[in-house]
């Protein structure tokens, strides 16, 4: 095991409603007979994150009843209606006294995203200062790896649906572009039309 296996965790941000889906919560949308949600928290898994955190939201009992979850920390955000943001909270707070020294965040809604491009980000990890992200021919995406030295900041400004971005956009000097284009894609599940790339 290395120190990056055990220090570097898995957090899935699963709370959304799915509002522009008519109500249907993404993370028990099905992808070639599975839920999202168990597809996020394995490619987390297979990716090398020893420790993996899922953040619930919507339904979340109706996730926690059908999802093949074991071994991971369900996390509840009683307030996901209030967008992305609290739900990156909720997750970095479950992480706080678990010796995690970053967080790899990822979204349940790209399934496109699977362990070959989420391991290329988790190799960016060096220490708790370490700041990196996915890019799709050099555009900034997801998973994202947050260093414990940032969580404080990205707490206090995340906010609404834009999730870290603007401590991202503050940070750009000191953040790390890892190009996954090659081995991933970026699409997400956010609209009916969208529900095409599911199999």
């Amino acid at each position: 095991m290395t120190v990056a296996e055990d220090e570097v965790a898995g957090l899935v941000l699963a709370a959304g409603g799915g509002r522009r889906l008519g109500g249907r919560p993404k993370a028990l949308l099905e992808h070639r007979g599975r839920l999202l949600v168990d597809h996020a928290a394995d490619v987390l898994r297979a990716a090398g994150c020893r420790r993996v955190h899922v953040v619930l939201g919507a339904r979340a009992r109706d996730v926690r009843a059908r999802a093949a979850l074991a071994g991971c920390v369900l996390v509840d955000n009683p307030d996901w209606e209030e967008g992305m943001g609290s739900s990156l909270r909720a997750g970095l707070e479950s992480l706080a006294g678990t010796g995690a020294r970053a967080a790899l965040v990822s979204l349940v809604d790209q399934p496109g995203i699977g362990a070959a491009a989420v391991a290329r980000v988790r190799a960016a990890y060096r220490d708790e200062s370490s700041l990196a992200s996915a890019a799709y021919d050099g555009v900034r995406g997801h998973p994202v790896l947050f260093g414990s030295a940032h969580w404080a900041g990205i707490f206090a400004s995340a906010h609404g649906d834009r999730g870290a971005r603007a401590y991202l956009k503050e940070h750009a000097a000191g953040l790390t572009l890892v190009e996954c284009g090659d081995v991933a894609a970026a699409w997400d599940i956010d609209t009916e039309a969208d529900l095409g790339h599911l199999e």
